[in-house]
């Protein structure tokens, strides 16, 4: 589909009421070319859990941890 709009004074484009609220990343092309994808954003603070690895090790321990519940410790 292609849609022509019209940029207003403050620099601003609508792009419908179905898209309010969601994050949209905006990759320039080149001068006047602009590619709007939708999306998720990841924090990079938060990427690292991303990595395959990473991910199975925290399954590994999710698993884990389902199985063995906490208990209780006497303390001296």
């Amino acid at each position: 589909m292609i849609m022509v709009k019209s940029v207003g004074r403050s620099g601003q484009i609508t792009l419908g009421k179905q898209y309010a609220g969601k994050t949209v990343m905006i990759e320039q092309i080149e001068t006047g070319v602009w590619m709007l994808k939708i999306g998720e954003f990841i924090p990079a603070s938060e990427r690292w859990l991303q990595d395959s690895k990473v991910a199975d090790d925290l399954g590994k321990a999710i698993t884990w941890a389902e199985n063995n519940p906490p208990q209780e410790v006497e303390r001296a």
